[in-house]
């Protein structure tokens, strides 16, 4: 597939744009950066002195977004390197670049990754099973299906996907495998629906969507990714600097909230102490307060913006 076809369209873009706060000759990071949505009108604002570094582990992403901001190669220095952005200080350690001006990650599946059925995200065609954001890992979502036990599958279906029928999931699904291998989306749809109630079905939203979403969240790890880089992120962080994530569901904006919070606050000393004496120092603010949302508009123009949220931190320089 030809680069320029991996389309993707950014959400809260003008607002993530803002919240990163862009100075000309400042050192930027995209830690996934898809199809350079984002990353482009960060290196729009960027002059020769800045720098960007883009990130992120999908080859298809990679080669769209290096064709794009080809066209900035001549006015600042841009960097893009295959990765998962859980490395990204190995990867700025590489470069040499001890601190930097900003951070953004855009949390979940790019469109591309969505509309393109042969990677096996979506639950609207027929595909093999596979959801990998990272195509050279050997682990997918046909090891999960087949391999995983059923409390496993339960687990990972109740607690990232929330679906209240995970049990009866895990259990026809554990069921069927033993025939045959389940090997696309098809068969899985058909299992998932079997294990859900009729009047349930019909109430409308697809059946599969929550088991997918749990899925595709164990496959690529996305959770654990995300709660083992928010603190050496900050800590990256120039003065002023600035970290935006966006997030696509509750789970992952519950992570972001949480280790913001405790990074503005890090104190430990019991509420009752007149002074703090545990001597953890804050790293800096959150500049929102509550999640920034997608306008109306925005949502009418790109329906999958609907569940994302977008939240800020600043770095501060300790005294």
């Amino acid at each position: 597939m030809r680069p320029l076809e991996f389309n993707h369209i950014s959400v809260l873009l003008d607002e993530t744009i803002d919240g990163l706060n862009v100075k000309p000759d400042g050192i930027y990071v995209d830690g996934t950066l898809g199809g350079a949505g984002h990353a482009y009108h960060v290196c729009e604002k960027l002059g020769p002195n800045g720098r960007f570094i883009g990130i992120d582990q999908d080859e298809d992403a990679i080669k769209a977004a290096t064709e794009r901001l080809s066209v900035f190669k001549d006015k600042t220095n841009i960097t893009i390197v295959k990765n998962n952005y859980v490395n990204m200080m190995t990867v700025l350690d590489e470069l040499g670049i001890e601190k930097v001006d900003g951070i953004l990650l855009d949390i979940g599946v790019s469109s591309y990754q969505i509309d393109t059925a042969e990677r096996g995200f979506t639950y609207k065609e027929d595909a093999p099973l596979d959801m990998r954001m990272d195509r050279t890992s050997s682990f997918s979502a046909k090891t999960v299906v087949n391999e995983y036990s059923e409390n496993e599958l339960y687990r990972i279906i109740r607690d990232y996907g929330e679906d209240s029928f995970a049990k009866n999931i895990a259990k026809h699904i554990v069921m069927n495998r033993q025939d045959k291998p389940i090997e696309t989306t098809g068969e899985l749809i058909e299992i998932i629906k079997a294990a859900i109630p009729a009047k349930v079905r019909a109430k409308g939203g697809h059946p599969a969507k929550k088991t997918f979403q749990a899925i595709r969240i164990e496959v690529n790890k996305e959770l654990e990714v995300l709660e083992n880089s928010i603190d050496s992120m900050i800590e990256r962080l120039n003065d002023e600097g600035r970290l935006a994530i966006i997030t696509f569901h509750s789970l992952e904006d519950r992570i972001v909230k949480n280790k913001f919070k405790s990074n503005e606050d890090p104190c430990t000393c019991p509420r009752s102490f007149p002074v703090c004496v545990c001597g953890n120092i804050s790293k800096g603010r959150q500049i929102t307060r509550k999640p920034i949302i997608p306008s109306d508009k925005e949502i009418a123009e790109n329906k999958r913006s609907k569940s994302s949220k977008l939240r800020v931190f600043e770095r501060k320089a300790e005294s």
